[in-house]
């Protein structure tokens, strides 16, 4: 097991390594998903750019942030959509890519934006959402294609995505290899759910948004339950602490390393 704090300085600016989303969004399908209970959640899905029949592969499901909700059925590609553009990420990493969109005025994993953002000040036991029991069904259907492999099923999220990274882990720890909560927040207590999930935390310490405890306190519960974690804390960084995530050196090579 590898338990690793880090403190890397780092400018919170986006390294011009991957393709420009806002000039690609065509290549990621626009759906919507109605679920058995009748609601719908408007999703993009980008597939493995070559499908070899009878190789299965890997799934990615990114949650944006609070800035990115609506019903566009773009904004959610604002952050991280053109790392999976990449034609080197593309050819090394094949992967069915999944982008939702919370609509305005819903928040991923919880009823509404949290009070506060200390770990103490999070929901011990929220209720599980419409929007929660939605995106899970979107993500069930998925799962029932034969082409994703079972057992290499990641989750990221930025913000409000990575306190529902965090609250989706938590909820249904089966299905996920690997966890990327960035600059997110939970509640401790709820996190023995998930100690078998791999995770790789990643925050800013000068986040003046989601305070950068939450993201030190989580890697310590972590660590404490013997899961297998590593946190990356980015030296003066603010919120924007997903720039240089995406850009971190292995991103992509320790995210598609990790299997069940």
């Amino acid at each position: 097991m590898k338990n690793i704090f880090c403190l890397v300085l780092l400018l919170c600016i986006s390294v011009p390594v991957h393709v420009s989303a806002q000039d690609s969004y065509k290549e990621y399908e626009r759906k919507v998903y109605v679920s058995p209970q009748g609601d719908s959640l408007k999703y993009r899905l980008l597939r493995p750019d070559v499908e070899k029949q009878g190789e299965k592969y890997p799934l990615v499901l990114f949650l944006h942030g609070a800035g990115e909700r609506g019903n566009d059925n773009r904004k959610q590609l604002t952050h991280g959509g053109g790392m999976w553009l990449n034609p080197v990420n593309r050819e090394k990493y094949p992967a069915f890519v999944l982008y939702p969109q919370c609509p305005a005025g819903d928040y991923w994993g919880y009823v509404s934006r949290p009070t506060s953002f200390m770990p103490s000040g999070m929901p011990e036991k929220p209720e599980q959402t419409a929007i929660t029991r939605t995106l899970k069904s979107l993500l069930d259907t998925y799962l029932d294609m034969p082409q994703v492999d079972k057992e290499r099923i990641y989750i990221i999220g930025l913000s409000m995505g990575g306190m529902a990274t965090y609250d989706m882990v938590i909820r249904y720890p089966e299905i996920f290899a690997a966890a990327v909560p960035i600059c997110g927040a939970v509640n401790p207590v709820r996190l023995d759910a998930a100690k078998e999930v791999k995770f790789r935390i990643f925050h800013g310490d000068a986040d003046s948004v989601v305070p950068v405890e939450a993201s030190r306190i989580a890697y310590k519960a972590l660590k404490a339950l013997g899961a297998d974690v590593e946190y990356i804390e980015f030296v003066g960084c603010e919120h924007a602490s997903w720039n240089p995530a995406f850009n971190y050196y292995d991103f992509m090579s320790w995210l598609f390393g990790q299997k069940k």
